[in-house]
């Protein structure tokens, strides 16, 4: 058993939880590491204080599953059968209380806790371990960490391949094409989210969608990506200026990013909360005049999820700990005009902030990248 499901079920004997009920794919991996997409279909596992774990699978996922854990009771139900009645029939064998249960109400649709509970009318369904999950994945163990490094390799290759194909005429598609492509010759099967690619203008936009959009001289060009690698995200953006010469207005809003970017990077440690560390960034943009254009939280956690628990953003006062992994991401969107963001992922220990990405991030990043590729 891990040492996450033994913490959990500490946590139920103090909550005289009789059984924890989690149906979301990648907590069923985070603790026992086996990796499905149900789809429609039921996933769960179930812990009790004082009896084996059960891993309830769809029936064509069996064998794998049972090839994958250990100590863990596999059971699986067939697309004929009613998988909430399975369910019931594997926990009342057991002859074990049904009283208290604990879920993860950010993952439990309404439509599933009302089919689990019709076959527990008179069981208490209140207790939420959504935030008792999200604190135990927040601090990452070395093998979590060495697997986010090699996803933040991925990261800085993909930028590598989304800078080489830039030229005048090229789309936003065709440049994530061309990564995405690459990436798979390479054996990258899966982006951690939609890859963007924006130039110019549409930068402005912080959750822009590439198109038809053709790249000119003397834009930015806004890449914001991400791989998934042994089950874990990277997420990186880099923002490169294509041309010979930037204007005064381009050069003074990416270096009041890249100021509140490193700053960050550079202050962040142990037990500085998570507003005070957006206030760091968030106050170098305030300053040069571009706070109205800084509309979003300065950073997330990220893991199995690109992004999870915590937000680091204004009013949240929960500290940093060791091995946090989360994003530091300022950014200036002047609609119509301007857009830039500069984002690193990284973990926290006693030294500092350390970054899972590396490609440079200096104005003239991508004339010297070009330079040296050559």
């Amino acid at each position: 058993m891990s040492e996450q499901m033994e913490q959990i079920i500490e946590r139920m004997k103090s909550d005289g939880i009789d059984i924890a009920f989690f149906n979301d794919p990648q907590t069923v991996e985070y603790l026992v590491g086996f990796s499905s997409e149900p789809h429609e279909r039921i996933l769960a596992l179930i812990l009790f204080q004082d009896a084996p774990p059960i891993l309830f699978t769809p029936a064509l996922d069996k064998e794998d599953a049972k090839a994958s854990v250990d100590g863990i009771d596999v059971y699986s139900y067939l697309d004929t059968e009613n998988p909430w009645q399975s369910i019931k029939n594997l926990i009342v064998d057991k002859s074990l209380p049904t009283t208290n249960w604990a879920i993860e109400k950010e993952q439990l649709t309404v439509a599933k806790r009302e089919a689990l509970q019709s076959q527990f009318p008179n069981s208490q369904f209140e207790k939420d371990y959504s935030k008792l999950l999200h604190t135990i994945r927040m601090q990452k163990t070395s093998a979590e960490l060495e697997k986010m490094k090699k996803a933040g390799f991925w990261a800085d290759e993909a930028i590598k391949i989304g800078a080489r194909a830039l030229k005048v005429g090229i789309t936003e598609s065709e440049v994530v094409a061309e990564i995405e492509y690459q990436l798979k010759k390479r054996g990258v099967d899966q982006m951690s989210f939609s890859t963007m690619v924006l130039f110019g203008e549409n930068a402005a936009s912080p959750h822009g969608v590439p198109g038809p959009n053709k790249l000119k001289e003397d834009q930015f060009v806004l890449f914001d990506l991400g791989v998934i690698y042994e089950g874990y995200a990277s997420d990186t953006t880099r923002t490169l200026f294509f041309g010979d010469q930037p204007t005064s207005e381009q050069k003074d809003v990416y270096q009041t990013v890249l100021n509140a970017h490193d700053t960050a990077m550079d202050q962040a440690k142990i037990n500085m909360t998570a507003s005070e560390l957006d206030t760091i960034a968030r106050r170098i943009i305030n300053q040069k005049g571009y706070g109205p254009y800084f509309n979003h939280r300065l950073g997330h956690g990220i893991g199995q999820s690109v992004h999870e628990f915590p937000s680091i953003m204004e009013g949240n006062q929960l500290p940093l700990i060791d091995s946090m992994c989360f994003s530091i991401e300022p950014g200036i969107y002047i609609p119509g005009n301007i857009g830039v963001r500069i984002e690193d992922c990284g973990y926290l220990d006693d030294s500092g902030f350390h970054s899972f990405t590396f490609f440079p991030t200096t104005i003239d990043a991508y004339q010297n990248f070009i330079k040296e590729s050559k």
